[in-house]
């Protein structure tokens, strides 16, 4: 399956950079609905040297920003703008965070972020990261706009 957008595009759409890029592709997105992102965790990651050693362990609050990251192109896409113009898109809140599995190297985080509701400038979201099916992390997610 073609990606929707490999990382070249990506990076268009997120001010992010290695190591604080989260996202690799995008497999699949709707437009002020939905979008579904992956996440290939390796253990080259630069967090790995510090949690924890001996046994690498994903950070949870990491997980959380890739899933903000994913929304993030989702309302880039949405709104037909980007980091190039001006706007921004910044992680302004989280409700109902939940941690139901590790995520080790070697994982890929399958992202699935839909748009609850949209008013003026800030987005709610909905946020879910799997890895081979099973339910890794969900959030609320508060993005807003900038610029």
């Amino acid at each position: 399956m073609k990606p929707e957008m490999d990382i070249h595009e990506v990076l268009r759409y997120l001010p992010h950079r290695p190591p604080f890029l989260l996202i690799d592709r995008v497999l699949s997105i709707v437009p002020g609905q939905s979008i579904t992102a992956l996440k290939n965790v390796t253990m080259n990651e630069a967090f790995f040297t510090g949690h924890f050693p001996g046994n690498p362990v994903m950070p949870g609050v990491l997980i959380l920003e890739a899933l903000a990251q994913a929304g993030g192109v989702l309302a880039y896409r949405s709104t037909n703008s980007s980091p190039e113009d001006g706007t921004l898109y910044l992680f302004a809140g989280i409700d109902n965070a939940r941690f139901r599995r590790v995520v080790i190297p070697g994982d890929q985080l399958t992202l699935e972020v839909s748009l609850l509701r949209a008013k003026k400038e800030i987005w709610k979201l909905e946020g879910k990261a799997y890895v081979d099916g099973e339910l890794a992390c969900s959030a609320e997610l508060l993005s807003a706009r900038r610029g």
